[in-house]
This record gives structure tokens, C-alpha cells and sequence, in this order.
């Protein structure tokens, strides 16, 4: 029994690079798409959340019920980043332009352990 980090597809082009770099690091991955992922189970470390070319504004943006992964640590990549704010009261603004490249997080609460340390 492998403890095992999912990797929830949503269209990505480096999702299979996402999880390539996780393996090379000796840790166990699997990859879901986000409309069929596995139950949650004990041996699940984590939970990774892949970009997409939606954004959570969209009306077809994929949007599923994470409530059952509440208590393993999530990491949201571009659209994922945006989902996981999206669904837990942050707000995802409009940009003017699309981002393929580099952008600015800015966290207004560090009270969560995860950014405790963030600058």
C-alpha cells in the first residue's frame, strides 16, 4: 500500500508533467479526470488540482464538490488555485488579459496555517 497524492485533471497541458516531477520525487501519483476522481481514502497525502483553460467565471467551468476531501491538503494550480479560492469564499477577479505565464497571488488573511509564513 502506497500513501498516494491524486492529481484531479482539469485539461491541463502538464498535467502528465505535474505528475512525472512528483514520481521522480518517489512519491506515489495518480491521475483522475476531475468529473470521475477515486473516494478519498486513508493512504490519499494530498490533492493536487491541474489548469485548465476555463476560468471559475465561465458558465461550463468545471465545478465539483470537493467537500469529501476537506480534510487532506489541497494544492490548486492556475484554474485549480482559482477553484479552491472560488469555493471557499475568495474572490477570483476578471483580468484583462489571459495568464499563461507568472502571476501575482496576494492573500489578505494569513491566519491559515498553510500561509502563516508567506511574506
Amino acid at each position: 500500500m502506497h500513501q498516494t497524492i491524486i492529481i484531479l485533471d482539469f485539461g491541463s497541458q502538464v498535467t502528465q508533467l505535474i505528475a512525472r516531477r512528483i514520481r521522480e520525487l518517489n512519491v506515489y501519483c495518480e491521475v483522475y479526470p476531475w468529473n470521475h476522481p477515486p473516494l478519498p481514502s486513508e493512504l490519499v497525502k494530498g490533492l493536487i488540482l491541474s489548469g485548465s483553460p476555463h476560468s471559475v467565471h465561465e458558465d461550463q467551468a468545471p465545478m465539483p464538490d470537493l467537500s469529501a476531501w476537506n480534510e487532506i491538503p489541497m494544492l490548486g494550480i492556475c484554474y485549480g488555485a482559482q477553484l479552491l479560492a472560488h469555493q471557499n469564499g475568495g474572490k477570483v477577479l476578471l483580468s484583462t488579459h489571459r495568464e499563461y505565464v507568472r502571476a501575482n497571488l496576494v492573500t489578505l488573511d494569513r491566519s491559515h496555517i498553510l500561509l502563516k509564513e508567506f511574506p
